[in-house]
């Protein structure tokens, strides 16, 4: 069984920056992409960022370009999300997603998600 535990989330004011992680552990594949996902209180999950195994392929919302960088450590099972300049619209839950078939925005398996409050 496959397990991703998130971490980094926290409370900051906008315009600051904070780093999430995400952690495979347990039965993970030879190749997977790996993904941060958000919910906004009363709207639906939406993709953030996504990234092939070789990080060759990366792509992000237009609403986090430029401000957010999805990078990953192959040797640690490790996604991370680095946030800049962030805004209170990104007040969310993120979650991380991991895909066996190495398929961006590919979402065989969820964490359980780590809170962003971005303060005005």
């Amino acid at each position: 069984q496959l397990q991703l535990v998130e971490s980094g989330g926290g409370l900051v004011q906008s315009g600051g920056s904070l780093r999430l992680s995400c952690a495979a552990s347990g039965f993970i594949p030879g190749r997977y992409a790996m993904g941060w996902f958000r919910q906004a209180p009363g709207k639906e999950r939406e993709g953030v960022s996504c990234i092939s195994f070789g990080g060759i392929t990366t792509n992000y919302a237009d609403s986090v370009k430029g401000r957010f960088t999805i990078s990953r450590d192959n040797a640690k099972s490790t996604v991370y999300l680095q946030m800049t300049s962030l805004k209170p619209e990104d007040t969310a839950v993120y979650y991380c997603a991991l895909d066996r078939r190495n398929m961006c925005w590919g979402t065989d398996y969820w964490g359980k998600g780590t809170l962003v409050t971005v303060s005005s």
